[in-house]
C-alpha cells in the first residue's frame, strides 16, 4: 500500500516528469557502489597474486647464461638444461633446436610462432587490471554523486535551520566522499599492477628475443 501510494504521488513543483523518476531511482542508497569497488578490489588482488606466481614460475633464471651457450653451439647441453622446464624462453629453446635440422629461416619462422602463441599466456588477465584501474575512479564518483543527490533531497525535506542544516550537509557529503575514496584506493594498486607485469612481459619479451638471436647465429655461422 505505501509503494502505491508513493507511485500516485505527483512530480514535484518544477520537476518534470522524467526527472521525478530518475531522482527516484538515485535516491536510493550508494552503499551498493561501494561493495561493487570492494568486490573488484578483491578480484584485482587475486590476479595479482595469480600473475606474480605465473611470471616467477615460467621464466628462465639463467637466460643469459643460456644465451652465450646457444652461441658457443653447446645446444645438447642447453636442451638438457631447459628440459621440463616452462614458459616462454624454455619453448623457444626447445622448439627452435628441434627444428635446427630444417636450418636457420625455418627456426626463425618457429621461434616467432612459438612466441606469438607463448605471449597471450603472460597478457592474461591483464586488460582486466587496466580497465579496473581507469574506471574504479569513475566509479567511486559515481557513488559520491549519488550520495551527495541524497544528502541535499533528504536536506530539503526536513524542517532544519542553522547549525542543524550545515551539519546535515556536511555530514551526508563526508559520507558520499567515501566512495571518492575507495575508488582510488581500488584503482593505484591496479595501475601499478598494470604497468609492472607490462614491463615484466617486456622483459621476458626481450630476453627471449635474445635467445633465438643466439640459436639462429650459431646455425649461420656452423653453415647449416
Amino acid at each position: 500500500m505505501p509503494s502505491m501510494v508513493l507511485f500516485a504521488q505527483a512530480p514535484a513543483p518544477g520537476v518534470g516528469w522524467l526527472s521525478s523518476k530518475l531522482l527516484g531511482v538515485t535516491l536510493s542508497s550508494a552503499e551498493w557502489v561501494l561493495w561493487l569497488l570492494v568486490t573488484l578490489s578483491v578480484l584485482s588482488i587475486a590476479i595479482m597474486l595469480e600473475r606474480a606466481l605465473y611470471f616467477a614460475r615460467h621464466r628462465l633464471q639463467d637466460s643469459e647464461t643460456l644465451a652465450l651457450r646457444l652461441a658457443r653451439g653447446e645446444f645438447d647441453a642447453v636442451r638438457e638444461s631447459v628440459t621440463g622446464r616452462r614458459g616462454m624462453e624454455a619453448a623457444v629453446i626447445l622448439e627452435g633446436l628441434a627444428s635446427s635440422p630444417q636450418g636457420p629461416d625455418t627456426v626463425e619462422q618457429v621461434i616467432a610462432s612459438t612466441m606469438a602463441r607463448e605471449r597471450p599466456q603472460y597478457e592474461r588477465f591483464l586488460s582486466f587490471l587496466g580497465t579496473l584501474g581507469n574506471n574504479a575512479p569513475f566509479i567511486g564518483l559515481f557513488g559520491t554523486v549519488l550520495g551527495i543527490i541524497k544528502a541535499f533531497h533528504d536536506l530539503g525535506s526536513m524542517n532544519a535551520k542553522g547549525a542543524a542544516i550545515q551539519e546535515t550537509v556536511m555530514a551526508g557529503i563526508s559520507e558520499a566522499l567515501v566512495a571518492t575514496a575507495v575508488g582510488l584506493a581500488v584503482a593505484i594498486p591496479a595501475v601499478v599492477a598494470f604497468n609492472f607485469f607490462n614491463r615484466q612481459l617486456k622483459t621476458l619479451t626481450s630476453r627471449t628475443n635474445a635467445l633465438g638471436h643466439a640459436l639462429v647465429g650459431s646455425l649461420r655461422s656452423e653453415g647449416r
